[in-house]
């Protein structure tokens, strides 16, 4: 069977036994702060779990798309190096919430198995936790003892947290050994005998002493890994072997015309099973609505990029290859995964600027890493391996794979302590508060009037020192990018000023600015400050029409990466891959406000979403909960129409006026528009004229400072570099009565080069000639300095052209200091070994 006869056969057997089929939830989890990645089939259904969360169905089978590369799962390192570890993996799984159970979830798995699939029963091995026995009585049905285990805590019970669901589980493993013998191997970690589908049974809840008690709903959440099941089904060792991952290994071995070896030591294979396996992380996380940044999940997707990159340049491919395979992904799972398909163009462009911006600093890095590597014995310095990553881009994994193949170490902790440093100096002067809500759940659920109403009359349903829950309310939660309300509340002849809205479950608290004195059942009127709303609503219509414009005016791939609807301005970040230009923006300004005088009704349906889906050019963003019912806001539906809970303006017209106040870069690959409307532009433009008067008279001060500091700033820098020089020195060789120090540098100019030059040559003072090396724009720059005393017998001009000679450039100067160039950047490590010899020949 092909890998996708296998996975539609595993969605249409528990389909056959009334499974709703749900598509993959996104890679990038929406409403969890507590993952960066969907790592599981369970993540999407966590709130069915929790009991804080509801579908319309008892029965679902799916094929999660999975990215572990953080945490515990935390599969980057074993990547290439095994048959079987991926950051990207697809987990087929099938669910009951409070329906089926253990024996249904058991007997349907051995029925797919061994009489659809047709595996060997003899080569199925389950295990089940030590004391659950009637999981073991139900495989005593379908295999004998000696092929069914008992396990502990650690492989065969399955928590959440600390704290919540939980339950005992139960394994089927596969025996790949010639003689069926593999009965000792289950649960080794070995390739021989491997895991393929895990039952996971959620029957009981884990209170805060540890103890255990019986849900009243009991659970199953499966997961079988497709790529593992593929490769058994297929009769491979390796899943790299199958139809999921060759057609991106044989494309990466035609690119460079190296053929692929599946021995696992074997250097060309391990890197192009690496960019096979990070060219589908790197794919389905763009198309999900990530991008590479300097924090969170988009600095972990530029970490693998950048893992990629360099096992490409390992295969002879300095030039930007990775985004080449996208177009192989999208012919192989573009059909499951249209989003894929959809998102192609994105998902190049954005790795083909992240590979060229980091190839443009990688040969400088490596040069300064084999300098570093020679300079220490053992383990490289947090310090220096800081400088690779804040000068040259390197991640510290990275440079742990650089000096593994070098059999040395990194000091990691040193490491930590310099990029925490260096945080907490460049940490901006912003705080953030999280007020938690409760500790738990609340038990009482809210109805939003704030559509129609701005006060509403209601019962208290719950109080908790500054916390209060009404039955009614029209005050609005944030969410979706709108800030909340803000307003008061009567209760008890007292009137309290509520400063935030949370939600809790169906709850919508309201949180005060001091403790609130009330009862349940106790009547409260509340209202929210209505002039605020209508200032956010304006801003918020306004920010429809601007998503529209901008992808009218720079095209279809703009996609929302991020919102803030506040009262006084409004920001918009979304996906672009350059800067967006003046005349652009200044149509997309201008579309807006053409809108706005049109005087276009602004109106809400409530749909199903089924029908919402159907809604040309409607927009609905990829990790939004969508309910059976949704709200669809229509600005003219030829031109906005998007699903959308926030509130509203019923007539462009009220929006006033727009204006962008500022476009700029959020991260690579996104863009971020500032802008404001309404009754906040004329205070705008009042600043705004009262800034110009300023500037007019601090414009030539300003320019004057500049300058100064850019001065300073390189005294500092070449100040930072000279720190090198003693351990040069220390290095030197003793050559025919005289001292030889060389070294590479980090120098950003030649000038930089050569006040260096003066600080090596001061340092050295008397029989000392020293000659330093720089990678700058993919061309070496060098210097030599000799001392006075030496001058008469040694010229640097000679030296310098010497050794530039074997560089393919040239070069010359005065007697005590001289500098050249090179292109060789390559050649530069060896060129440096041999300058002893190449002074030794031009002298004489």
């Amino acid at each position: 069977m092909t890998s996708q006869e296998i996975r539609q056969s595993f969605l249409d057997f528990f389909a056959a036994r009334g499974h709703r089929v749900v598509p993959s939830a996104p890679v990038i989890p929406h409403g969890d702060p507590t993952l960066l990645f969907t790592n599981a089939g369970m993540n999407q259904f966590k709130d069915v779990f929790l009991g804080t969360g509801k579908r319309d169905y008892s029965r679902a089978v799916d094929t999660q798309k999975c990215i572990r590369v953080s945490g515990k799962h935390n599969d980057l390192e074993e990547v290439g190096y095994d048959t079987y570890h991926h950051t990207f993996f697809e987990m087929l799984g099938n669910w009951s919430f409070g329906d089926y159970y253990k024996e249904e979830a058991l007997s349907w798995s051995w029925e797919l198995l061994t009489e659809v699939w047709k595996l060997p029963k003899e080569r199925l091995h389950a295990t089940v936790y030590r004391t659950d026995d009637e999981a073991y009585e139900i495989w005593k049905r379908f295999l004998p003892e000696s092929q069914i285990h008992r396990f502990d805590e650690k492989d065969n019970f399955w928590e959440m947290g600390d704290t919540g669901p939980c339950g005992p589980c139960s394994e089927i493993h596969f025996d790949r050994t010639p003689d069926c013998t593999g009965g000792p191997l289950v649960n080794a970690g070995v390739q021989e005998v491997i895991e393929i589908w895990n039952n996971v049974f959620i029957q009981y809840n884990r209170r805060a002493d540890g103890s255990l008690e019986e849900l009243a709903s009991k659970h199953v959440d499966t997961g079988m890994g497709f790529e593992r099941v593929t490769a058994v089904m297929q009769g491979k060792m390796s899943n790299y072997d199958t139809d999921v991952f060759q057609p991106l290994i044989g494309y990466t071995s035609a690119l460079c015309g190296r053929p692929y070896r599946t021995e696992l030591d074997d250097a060309d294979g391990v890197a192009m099973r690496v960019i096979a396996d990070h060219v589908r992380t790197l794919s389905f996380a763009i198309a999900d609505g990530a991008i590479p940044g300097n924090e969170g999940r988009g600095y972990v997707l530029r970490r693998i990029l950048r893992r990629a990159a360099r096992y490409a340049r390992n295969l002879g491919m300095t030039e930007p290859v990775l985004y080449k395979h996208v177009g192989i992904l999208c012919d192989t799972m573009g059909d499951v995964f249209p989003e894929l398909v959809k998102q192609r163009s994105m998902i190049e462009r954005v790795m083909k600027a992240e590979e060229e911006s980091f190839l443009a600093t990688l040969e400088r890095g490596l040069v300064r890493f084999e300098a570093l590597a020679n300079e220490h014995a053992g383990t490289i310095p947090g310090w220096d391996a800081f400088e690779l990553y804040d000068t040259y881009g390197f991640p510290l994994d990275l440079t742990q794979l650089l000096a593994r193949e070098r059999g040395m170490d990194v000091d990691v902790a040193g490491y930590e302590t310099q990029l925490e440093e260096q945080r907490a100096r460049s940490r901006a002067a912003r705080k953030s508060h999280v007020q938690e809500v409760t500790s738990s759940t609340i038990d009482a659920v809210s109805h939003f009037t704030g559509y129609e109403h701005d006060v509403e009359e209601a019962k208290v349903l719950y109080v908790e020192d500054n916390r209060i829950v009404l039955d009614a309310t029209p005050f609005y939660v944030e969410m979706g990018g709108q800030v909340g309300d803000t307003g008061t509340i009567v209760v008890g002849g007292a009137e309290y000023r509520v400063e935030d809205v949370r939600k809790s479950g169906d709850a919508i608290v309201h949180v005060c600015e001091v403790q609130v004195d009330a009862a349940v059942g106790d009547t409260a009127l509340a209202k929210l400050d209505a002039g605020r709303r209508r200032d956010i609503a304006r801003e918020h219509s306004a920010t429809h029409i601007l998503h529209e414009a901008l992808r009218r005016v720079l095209g279809s791939h703009v996609q929302q990466a991020g919102s803030l609807v506040a009262p006084d301005h409004l920001r918009f970040d979304f996906s672009h891959f350059e800067r967006v230009h003046p005349d652009e923006l200044d149509s997309i300004e201008r579309m807006v406000n053409e809108k706005i005088f049109e005087s276009i009704g602004i109106y809400t349906e409530e749909l199903s979403i089924e029908k919402a889906r159907t809604i040309p050019n409607v927009k609905m963003f990829f990790g939004d909960k969508y309910g059976d019912k949704v709200r669809v806001v229509f600005i003219d539906e030829k031109f906005s129409v998007e699903l959308c809970g926030g509130t509203h303006v019923r007539n462009t017209s009220e929006i006033g006026l727009f204006k962008i106040v500022s476009e700029s870069s959020v991260a690579s690959g996104i863009r971020r528009i500032e802008a404001i409307a309404g009754r906040t532009i004329p205070s705008w433009l009042k600043d705004q004229q009262a800034l110009a008067r300023v500037h007019e008279r601090e414009r030539d001060d300003l320019q004057d400072r500049i300058r100064q500091l850019e001065r300073e700033l390189a005294s500092l820098r070449t100040a930072e570099l000279a720190n090198a020089i003693p351990s040069i020195i220390a290095g030197a060789q003793s050559l025919d009565g005289f001292r030889v120090a060389t070294g590479t540098v980090a120098a950003e100019d030649p000038e930089q080069l050569k006040s260096l030059g003066d600080e090596l040559r001061s340092a050295l003072k008397t029989q000392g000639v020293g000659v330093l090396a720089s990678v700058n724009d993919d061309k070496v720059q060098l210097v030599c300095v000799v001392t006075d005393d030496l001058v008469p017998r040694i010229k640097a001009g000679a030296i310098v052209g010497a050794i530039a000679k074997e560089l393919g450039g040239g070069g010359g100067g005065k007697p005590h200091m001289a500098t050249a160039g090179g292109r060789d950047v390559a050649g530069l490590p060896a060129v440096m070994e041999r300058i002893p010899s190449i002074i030794t020949q031009t002298i004489s």
